[in-house]
């Protein structure tokens, strides 16, 4: 495994229009390196929109092509509001030199915001590799259940993508941190900025947290890409000399 540069897009989202999105974060990516992981926020398109019968992309839609054509010798990802087979979804993209390569549905939908009124719940968990890496995705509400999140997969890196506001802010950064010490990995969060439609303000506090919990970087309320790389081999010691891995509980969840 080598280190993962990584590139956290904390970013301030114009409500329900895509165009603008896209056109604002192509302008915060533009530069980054080749060999880099792009982490954008929950969909990052069009803010958190309980909407997606008027804005909900399809798999051939602008902002899924305009991840393709941003991924050249690199990778990118997000969530976006995704309408397929008669149905909606709050989906987890990764796109890979110039092609989409892997796809999580979210799985626990946010009852407080409608949420599930609107979208249909994923019931699957992926892994995606990169880098040598193994990598699992979440967004946003997943933070809050252990169980969906626990890392029988024994992965290295967990991502979460969200528009997490600030009221709740504090519970966002310890979660964070308790998924990373229980799952023995590294643990990185991207939040939006700004008010939403909805008069709802989220002050970012992007983190990366490694598997003792220790918070590596953590910004609060400033639109900014975060950068961070990742050294993998101070992790493996970890669990060579502290297997708690090997001590995990086995379940299997149903539907």
């Amino acid at each position: 495994m080598q280190h993962l540069k990584l590139y956290l897009v904390q970013a301030n989202l114009t409500w329900e229009n895509s165009t603008e999105n896209l056109r604002h974060l192509g302008h915060l990516i533009s530069g980054i390196p080749e060999n880099s992981l792009i982490i954008l926020p929950e969909m990052f398109a069009t803010g958190f929109t309980m909407k997606p019968e008027k804005y909900a992309q399809k798999m051939d839609g602008e902002a899924v092509k305009w991840m393709c054509e941003n991924s050249t010798n690199k990778a990118i990802c997000g969530s976006l509001s995704i309408s397929e087979n008669n149905s909606y979804f709050n989906r987890f993209l990764w796109a890979e030199n110039g092609e989409i390569k892997a796809g999580y549905d979210k799985r626990h939908l946010f009852t407080h915001g409608s949420e599930m009124k609107h979208y249909t719940a994923g019931t699957v968990k992926i892994t995606v590799e990169y880098q040598g890496w193994k990598i699992l995705p979440f967004v946003c509400y997943d933070l809050r259940f252990p169980a969906w999140c626990r890392n029988t997969e024994q992965a290295e890196l967990m991502l979460f993508v969200a528009n997490w506001p600030q009221v709740r802010i504090k519970a966002w950064e310890k979660l964070l941190q308790a998924r990373a010490i229980e799952n023995q990995c590294f643990v990185v969060g991207v939040n939006r900025v700004g008010e939403d439609g909805n008069g709802i303000y989220h002050n970012g506090s992007s983190m990366v947290c490694d598997a003792w919990g220790e918070i590596l970087v953590n910004k609060h309320d400033n639109e900014e890409v975060i950068h961070m790389e990742l050294n993998p081999e101070k992790l493996m010691e970890f669990r060579r000399n502290f297997p708690v891995l090997e001590d995990a509980d086995r379940f299997e969840i149903g539907e």
